[in-house]
């Protein structure tokens, strides 16, 4: 049972030496020990802080970002409203140019179609005129040639008769 139950020597001696390395620890590691644990509080809290500030700045940086994105989609849409509006512009314009244009040769057109007429209608009157002029002297030449050989004849008559 000695053992089991220590005695008053080895209780004092141990609550001795126990006080001792208390103190020792107490004087020289407790304030390092201490400070260090300190230290580490505040590092961890300013890490924190940081932390908190960091998230703050990305949410801010977040909403940032999402502005900007509105406003580059609004400056896009802004953009392609006025690409359309010269699309259209240019496209009116081509079909007035082209509408002018096609105007301008069905004029064209319309006035070569009134010379050759005209010109067609020229010649037509032109070869009627010479035909005409040559059913004509055909036609006289042939009343000549018989009043010529009626007179020719009647001259004749009358030399013989005479």
């Amino acid at each position: 049972m000695q053992l089991v139950t220590p005695g008053i020597g080895l209780i004092f001696w141990m609550l001795v030496s126990f006080s001792l390395v208390l103190y020792i620890l107490a004087k020289f590691a407790w304030g390092p020990i201490m400070k260090g644990i300190h230290q580490r509080e505040d590092t961890i809290e300013k890490a924190l802080e940081a932390a908190n500030e960091a998230k703050k700045e990305m949410l801010q940086l977040k909403a940032g970002n999402e502005q900007l994105l509105r406003e580059a989609k609004d400056e896009r849409d802004a953009l392609m409203r006025d690409a359309r509006k010269v699309k259209e512009a240019i496209l009116d314009q081509a079909r007035a140019k082209a509408a002018e244009e096609s105007a301008r040769i069905l004029e064209n057109a319309r006035e070569n179609i009134q010379f050759e007429k005209m010109a067609a209608i020229n010649d037509l009157k032109n070869q009627i005129a010479s035909i005409s002029i040559e059913i004509a002297e055909k036609l006289i030449g042939k009343e000549l040639e018989n009043k010529q050989q009626q007179l020719t004849e009647k001259l004749l008559k009358d030399v013989k008769i005479n």
